[in-house]
């Protein structure tokens, strides 16, 4: 009978090369950096392309937007024609008097359109507006209008009606000065969260 028949037998791997830990290192680190720079380049382009980081500054756009809050803007949308400016949307635009200046306010009378303002009370086309977004205290007793809005115009409002700066005193915003939609909240973390 030979040897070793009814022996128990335990396969052994060989044994590690001593650099193995060394390499498994540095591919884990070559992961992690590949990782990581994927990771800033889709900021980067998110940022850069579609979405950019904004300060609100000012009281205009109070209870929804208040000083200091930061957002974020989508630029895309506008910018490539793969969305409309619709009633209600807030956007972001260069002053018509000072294109130096940013503006953030939101669509009242889009092209067609006519607005007219009576004792603060909004009529886009002769229907009253229902403005859920303007408490009563934020209202003012200002009339304006009618007037049609121009073909590329847009006829925009601040929603703390006695603090704002708008269409009310400067007229239309062309088409092409609006660069942005805000659609979100980061800044400060208690009130992070879509815009509506």
């Amino acid at each position: 009978m030979p040897e070793n028949e009814n022996a128990d037998f335990a396969v052994a791997s060989a044994p590690a090369a001593p650099d193995a830990p060394a390499k498994a290192s540095v591919w884990s680190a070559l992961s992690w950096i590949r990782d990581l720079a994927f990771s800033v380049l889709i900021a980067v382009i998110l940022i850069v392309f579609i979405y950019q980081p904004v300060k609100v500054e000012g009281t205009s756009m109070m209870p929804t937007l208040t000083d200091q809050e930061r957002i974020f803007i989508n630029k895309f949308t506008y910018h490539y024609g793969l969305g409309n400016i619709e009633h209600g949307d807030m956007v972001v635009f260069w002053y018509p008097l000072d294109t130096s200046k940013s503006y953030i306010k939101r669509i009242i009378g889009v092209p067609g359109d006519i607005v007219k303002i009576v004792s603060g009370q909004v009529y886009v086309n002769g229907d009253l507006l229902a403005e859920d977004y303007v408490p009563d205290s934020y209202r003012d007793h200002l009339s304006w209008g009618p007037e049609r809005v121009p073909l590329e115009k847009y006829f925009v409002l601040g929603d703390h009606r006695s603090s704002s700066n708008d269409s009310r005193a400067w007229g239309f915003v062309d088409r092409k000065y609006i660069y942005g939609k805000a659609v979100f909240v980061y800044w400060p973390l208690d009130k992070l969260g879509r815009l509506h």
